[in-house]
């Protein structure tokens, strides 16, 4: 299970790697939204991955 503790990171990744591309459609003129979304939404995941590997860490500590 201690995989499950970095797999949060690799939403970041995956965020920084869609905001450079969105960053470059938009250099070439086209158009970026659904890059952009995939973007929010792998933000919007690491986040949540974060809080609930949190939590989980948290019920551990009390059981």
């Amino acid at each position: 299970m201690r995989i499950l503790q970095y797999t949060q990171y690799l939403y970041l990744i995956f965020f920084v790697v869609f905001l450079y591309e969105a960053f470059s459609k938009y250099q070439a003129g086209e158009s970026p939204w659904l890059v952009l979304l995939l973007a929010g939404m792998s933000l919007f995941m690491f986040f949540f991955r974060r809080r609930f590997a949190q939590k989980m860490q948290q019920r551990n500590k009390t059981s």
